[in-house]
């Protein structure tokens, strides 16, 4: 299955384990092995901070092969 990056921007990602709602892929950041080219990581900002001290990082980093499934609205995760 090929999936477009532009058609992931919109959607929510949710943790199977808790239900909890991490982020939103469009306002998340993608880690790339620079060899094969192939997605590592999703960075997705903490959502309940409302800012970042300098040289801090609030991100969550959910490994690639943690998702589970990529749905119609969200993608589900199991962290």
């Amino acid at each position: 299955m090929t999936i477009m990056l532009s058609e992931l921007g919109g959607k929510e990602i949710i943790n199977l384990n808790d239900g909890q709602r991490l982020g939103i892929i469009a306002d998340s950041d993608i880690v790339v092995d620079k060899k094969s080219g192939k997605i590592v990581t999703l960075l997705v900002p903490e959502r309940k901070l409302q800012f970042k001290f300098f040289g801090e990082n609030f991100d969550i980093e959910i490994p690639w092969n943690t998702i589970k499934k990529i749905g119609n609205d969200m993608i589900i995760v199991e962290l």
